[in-house]
């Protein structure tokens, strides 16, 4: 399928900047739809400053790129229908996810395919009430959304394997690294990584062997330096499957396994303790120090894949 007009369904934060990556290729034109009055290029230009000011970009190259983007609160815009691939990325609601998918599927052609952008919602559960459900893929962009490489491709239970490329291939030719995820489940494959060692790190607090700050200073300044280069089941190759398997018959046994949320994280709920949101969470935080936070990891990105 030659996919020419992309639909991102969905104006905030996340819709903004995926928005802004397909325009990178000039051979798309890219829709914004939104059921309110969205500022698109307010937002993008905002989100994409510190890409301009490193010499990533210029000004130039962010008007170009805005130059293919076109937004509409009419469902029924031609921008809509001659989608021949929609992102959506809604609010996290199963309901208004499949609301959305409905409308789209009255007024989309037959062959238009459709990718939800969720970090935890199954893609399956999502479409379950469509007549086509082999062109509907998951499609979760990371946060955020204009700097992270990846993009996991999820199949339903439902996708076509030509569907699923046609997606990854899209996706590479923005830039992007995508991933399939071969089965629906749970937290796809990056983020069920993430959140073990997540489980793993409130526990090392919850059970006194280290404060907060010492856990992420054990992740930064160790095994976290190396990987972006060297990911896990690379380390395990390099160190010898013997290896590896003598260490987990020793450790594994003594690791956090609990399939609830550790009870530290309900107290600190009920203390309203919201992190950033509230000033305290593990840490306590300034508004200035919530500021670097977010500035300092824009800048480490940037600097990482750019080396600006």
């Amino acid at each position: 399928m030659d996919i020419k007009n992309i639909l991102i369904c969905g104006g905030g934060m996340m819709g903004k900047n995926i928005a802004f990556v397909f325009a990178s290729n000039p051979n798309y034109q890219i829709g914004v739809y939104d059921l309110y009055q969205t500022d698109v290029p307010g937002g993008i230009r905002t989100n994409t400053k510190q890409l301009v000011e490193h010499g990533v970009l210029t000004d130039a190259d962010v008007d170009d790129r805005l130059s293919r983007i076109s937004f509409t609160t009419d469902m029924d815009s031609e921008i809509v229908t001659k989608a021949d691939l929609v992102i959506e990325a809604v609010f996290e609601d199963m309901n208004i996810k499949r609301e959305t998918f409905a409308k789209l599927e009255a007024r989309c052609r037959p062959d238009t395919i459709f990718c939800t952008n969720s970090s935890v919602m199954s893609p399956s559960e999502i479409s379950r009430d469509l007549k086509h459900r082999e062109r509907f893929v998951g499609t979760h962009f990371w946060n955020p959304g204009h700097l992270i490489p990846l993009v996991e491709v999820v199949k339903s239970d439902a996708s076509s394997g030509e569907v699923a490329q046609t997606v990854m291939d899209v996706l590479a030719s923005v830039g992007k690294e995508p991933v399939l995820c071969r089965k629906d489940v749970p937290g796809f494959i990056a983020n069920r990584m993430q959140h073990a060692l997540w489980r793993e790190a409130i526990s090392i607090v919850e059970r006194g062997i280290a404060d907060a700050e010492t856990v992420d200073k054990a992740v930064k300044y160790a095994f976290g330096l190396r990987l972006p280069q060297l990911g896990p089941i690379t380390n395990s190759d390099m160190v010898g499957t013997q290896l590896t398997y003598n260490i987990h018959d020793y450790i594994l046994k003594d690791l956090e396994d609990s399939h609830e949320p550790s009870p530290l994280l309900k107290q600190m709920l009920d203390e309203g303790k919201l992190g950033f949101k509230s000033g305290e969470g593990f840490m306590k935080w300034t508004p200035e120090q919530i500021a670097k936070e977010n500035a300092d990891l824009n800048e480490y990105l940037i600097r990482m894949l750019y080396g600006k």
